[in-house]
């Protein structure tokens, strides 16, 4: 059975002197701290891996921050992927120069489906994470996929991209499934609706994409305590649990979460 994986996320701002953030939704965004100084921290708890978010870069039309990544890359000894205003191949060249193991593209994906297939065939597909972000649409349509919430109410899960600002009128599941496809070797799922809520991760989208997909999912949005990250991987079918703001402000360690989780009967890496 593979190992299920706990990977803190770092969101990167220009407007913030490239220092991390938490917001709720995307927006209300308050300092966290830097990324160097975190990214070493989670290094030596023994995080499996971290994600380097620059969640400005598309919206603002601008690349990567270089130089954050050069210096976060250098604080750690585990994967790190790195997202946000990733257009082309140049760009992934640079980043992965700049330390990165792995890209993560969404809003240049959605504009450009071939743009995952290209760079699958250039990099691998084991570099290249389709990062989707979406949120619950209570219109229901014909041509798309329903899912049932825990209420017992439907919705379907829209895709949106520039940091939440635009939705696409994408179908989340559907859209899951065409990156696999296209030679993504990896999902990281985040559901707007819950982002920074502390109410536990989106279970029925989790689930929804996990099962429609036969692609590693990393589930995103909502971490609020040890438990959503048991519920996630056995409710949500998630292969692996991103979060933010639980670690940042020191209410857990990455080895409280696993010493919580291999109890459990969660197969977690020493």
């Amino acid at each position: 059975m593979l190992t299920k994986r706990i990977i803190p996320c770092l969101d990167v701002t220009l407007d913030g002197g490239g220092m991390v953030v938490k917001g709720v939704e995307f927006v209300n965004l308050r300092g966290a701290g830097d990324p160097v100084e975190l990214a070493g921290r989670y290094d030596k708890q023994g995080a499996d891996e971290l994600v380097f978010l620059d969640i400005t870069a598309s919206h603002e039309g601008r690349r990567t921050m270089i130089d954050v990544i050069e210096r976060t890359a250098d604080a750690v000894f585990i994967p790190l992927t790195v997202g946000g205003g990733i257009n082309s191949i140049d760009d992934i060249n640079t980043i992965l120069k700049a330390g990165a193991d792995k890209v993560s593209i969404n809003t240049s994906a959605v504009q450009n489906p071939a743009f995952i297939s290209e760079a699958s065939d250039v990099f691998g597909s084991q570099c290249i994470v389709t990062a989707i972000d979406c949120r619950r649409n209570y219109d229901l349509e014909d041509d798309k996929t329903t899912v049932q919430l825990e209420d017992g109410s439907e919705v379907w899960y829209e895709v949106v991209i520039y940091g939440g600002r635009k939705p696409t009128g994408l179908d989340a599941i559907c859209w899951a499934q065409e990156v696999e496809s296209l030679g993504s070797g990896e999902l990281l799922l985040t559901s707007m609706d819950r982002d920074g809520t502390k109410h536990g991760y989106d279970i029925p989208v989790t689930r929804a994409v996990s099962e429609a997909v036969n692609i590693p999912v990393i589930a995103s949005g909502g971490a609020g305590n040890i438990e959503h990250m048991h519920e996630a991987f056995t409710k949500g079918k998630a292969d692996a649990c991103l979060a933010a703001s639980i670690f940042h402000f020191g209410e857990y360690t990455i080895g409280d979460v696993k010493e919580y989780l291999r109890e459990r009967g969660i197969p977690i890496r020493t």
